[in-house]
């Protein structure tokens, strides 16, 4: 019997983020016998998915944190690449950084190298320029471009051909459930009568936590309300002070990271995603999956509207015409959802045939 491709996947981490779970819904629908995935991460600590990982058969690589000026990185990234000729196929999803590691699997004679954009724009922090003179670069060290929405392909490739692979969901996991609904409230000590408004990100500006906090603030002054937050991140604290600031604190429930969102989300009326950017937020098409009715930003592709659930509302008219346009949501009845989001194209099971496909054919082409 053939060994499988085996195909070297580069990322940060492997923790419970949106990126993170879309690979982890392919790699668990992939036949496996025929491929297999390996990451090279770039932090030594373990993170939520690799015990999984390592039980479907991956190998998980470590290199410290990515550090373009650093020699000691660049020479640990090149040599790692140089031990490894394996790998014919590395796809890389570190969005504008993807140039640095495609640079070295270049130079080591990787022959298909993928870059793939998973966001719309970057936070404008102290390495936006940075990233964007790194992002120009990436079109000179990939062989193939991909993305999770025209909004990231454009953003990222500047007008270069690439090709979309859906951020896909196992959606059948997602159909609304009255019982699961009211166990997890019941888990959760919230009233099985509450309006439960609901986000699922990590907390960091590019979410536009605060945002959300005006929101449910001006909220609560209409109805009783209860607002859960799913996941963890360096703001955190910073958006519990500020609801304290507003008195809500008591109103809202941080969960921290969950592996069990597809539940979370069944216990939530509405699902509230004000982002100042996106690629295609997985979340969104996971709580669509759920029935609910969502609010996203102008920041969001509307390219994740895969039903009539959704709804796009400019961050500019504030957090009142927000608060207002959820209240109009409060009585929406759940719906199963299910056929909808397969017929979108967003079932992982035919998504997964097709990246198989996609990295038989490349390699096919590169033995040519």
């Amino acid at each position: 019997m053939s060994e499988p491709i085996r195909v070297l996947h580069v990322v940060t981490h492997m923790n419970r983020g949106g990126l993170e779970t879309m690979l982890m819904n392919y790699y668990r629908n992939i036949d496996r016998s025929q491929l297999q995935f390996d990451f090279l991460v770039h932090r030594e600590k373990r993170a939520d998915y690799d015990g999984e990982i390592e039980s479907l058969g991956g190998r998980i690589y470590r290199l410290p944190p990515l550090n373009p000026f650093s020699p000691h990185y660049r020479s640990r990234l090149q040599q790692f690449f140089f031990d490894h000729p394996e790998y014919k196929i590395v796809h890389s999803h570190i969005d504008c950084m993807s140039a640095i590691p495609l640079k070295a699997a270049k130079k080591a004679g990787v022959p298909v190298r993928i870059a793939h954009s998973h966001n719309s724009n970057q936070d404008r922090d102290a390495k936006y320029i940075l990233k964007l003179l790194y992002k120009y670069r990436i079109p000179k060290y990939a062989t193939k471009l991909m993305a999770c929405s025209q909004a990231a392909g454009r953003w990222m490739f500047g007008g270069r051909e690439f090709e979309v692979l859906n951020n896909a969901i196992d959606a059948s996991s997602y159909q609304f459930d009255q019982k699961i609904r009211d166990t997890q409230r019941k888990a959760l000590g919230i009233d099985l009568d509450s309006f439960v408004v609901g986000h699922v990100g990590r907390f960091s500006p590019q979410k536009n936590h605060d945002f959300l906090i005006d929101v449910f603030a001006e909220l609560v002054k209409k109805r009783e309300a209860t607002l859960l937050l799913v996941g963890d991140g360096d703001l955190r604290d910073h958006i519990y002070k500020k609801a304290c600031q507003s008195c809500i604190e008591k109103r809202i429930i941080f969960t921290g990271v969950r592996d069990d969102v597809d539940k979370l989300l069944q216990s939530m009326d509405v699902f509230v995603f004000p982002s100042l950017n996106e690629g295609l937020p997985l979340t969104v098409v996971e709580a669509q999956a759920a029935g609910l009715p969502c609010f996203i930003s102008d920041g969001v592709p509307i390219e994740c509207k895969k039903t009539d659930l959704v709804h796009q509302i400019p961050l500019m008219v504030g957090e009142k015409a927000w608060a207002s346009a959820i209240m109009g949501a409060a009585e929406t009845q759940r719906r199963d959802t299910y056929d909808e989001i397969k017929l979108s194209g967003y079932d992982i099971i035919e998504n997964a045939r097709k990246l198989q496909h996609f990295y038989e054919c490349v390699t096919v082409e590169e033995k040519k």
